[in-house]
């Protein structure tokens, strides 16, 4: 069985044991799924060069739609990211002589938006892997990656754009139990200059990173890094509770 196979297979077994990584109440709130692809004309550029109107249109669709998250979905390819030169081709490095720098589009997380300091809390315990501030603009800010167990297999997740009071008082190998709140949602001053949300990412193999691992790649990557980040929903199990169309 591949490592891929074996963690997304202990995931789905063990879904009865998680913590929620956000507060939510199935039967109470409602979630929105929010789009970021070209085909979301509302996302003009315009509002994408300007993180306040990008906050506030989110807000907008939030408190329109009476709903407490929005949800930004996994293997998504995204034409928002054209807001950041972090994601560019020119930033791409080239490969065989005549092929073309590819920028990085495809999502390899699922993105939870809301308001600013919303808790976020693990869900399972496991131990402080690194963290940093990745504070170039379009980055992730203030992120933690954790490492739990579970039927003594290890593995990675990976919380971005969070706040500094996050990192204020951690170490690495800190134990964080499982329910504990050891983050927030941080304002985009301090999450990379993005609305206020949560990107929570699985990763199989850490590949050396500390504080930080990629969340967005090119599409031609796409093969290799899905089968090193399994579908966060496995844990976060939201999906089930989103319209069956999109808003």
């Amino acid at each position: 069985m591949t490592r891929f196979k074996e963690i997304s297979h202990i995931l789905q077994e063990n879904q009865f044991a998680f913590y929620p990584v956000v507060p939510f109440e199935p039967m109470r709130d409602k979630l929105l799924r929010l789009e970021f692809t070209e085909n979301n004309l509302e996302l003009s550029s315009d509002i994408l060069n300007d993180t306040q109107k990008f906050t506030d249109h989110i807000n907008w669709k939030l408190q329109n739609s009476h709903a407490k998250y929005g949800i930004g979905g996994y293997g998504e390819y995204r034409s928002v990211y054209s807001r950041s030169k972090l994601f560019d081709a020119r930033n791409s490095p080239v490969g065989n002589l005549g092929e073309i720098a590819e920028p990085r589009r495809l999502h390899l997380g699922i993105d939870i938006w809301g308001k600013p300091n919303t808790p976020v809390m693990a869900p399972l315990d496991g131990i402080v892997h690194s963290f940093a501030s990745n504070n170039n603009y379009g980055d992730y800010g203030v992120t933690i990656i954790l490492t739990p167990q579970l039927e003594g297999s290890t593995f990675y997740t990976l919380y971005g754009h969070l706040s500094l009071n996050s990192i204020k008082n951690l170490q690495v190998g800190d134990t964080i139990r499982k329910g504990d709140v050891f983050g927030e949602f941080g304002i985009p001053i301090e999450n990379g200059h993005w609305p206020p949300h949560l990107h929570f990412q699985v990763i199989i193999d850490i590949e050396g990173w500390t504080g930080d691992y990629p969340g967005v790649c090119k599409f031609s990557e796409k093969e290799a890094y899905i089968a090193n980040c399994p579908d966060p929903d496995l844990i976060l199990q939201m999906n089930q509770y989103l319209p069956t169309i999109s808003q």
